[in-house]
């Protein structure tokens, strides 16, 4: 596949967005949440893509009997 076949992506990831509208409202002073909440969609994120990463990973070890 060529460069010009390549689909280009527009726009940004909606966890990012969501992020940096929280960021903005929170140094407007619009809400009153901690930094902790305010980028919590990122952290989240995060989160439920580790925990997947890693059921994944022990399921192979036990489907494998590697399991020690």
């Amino acid at each position: 596949m060529s460069g010009k076949e390549k689909a280009r992506r527009v726009g940004k990831d909606p966890v990012v967005v969501l992020a940096e509208v929280f960021a903005v409202l929170k140094v407007l002073g619009v809400i009153s949440w901690s930094w902790l909440w305010v980028l919590s969609p990122i952290w989240l994120t995060c989160l439920f893509f580790g925990t997947i990463l890693g059921g994944i990973l022990v399921a192979g070890r036990i489907l494998t009997g590697r399991w020690a």
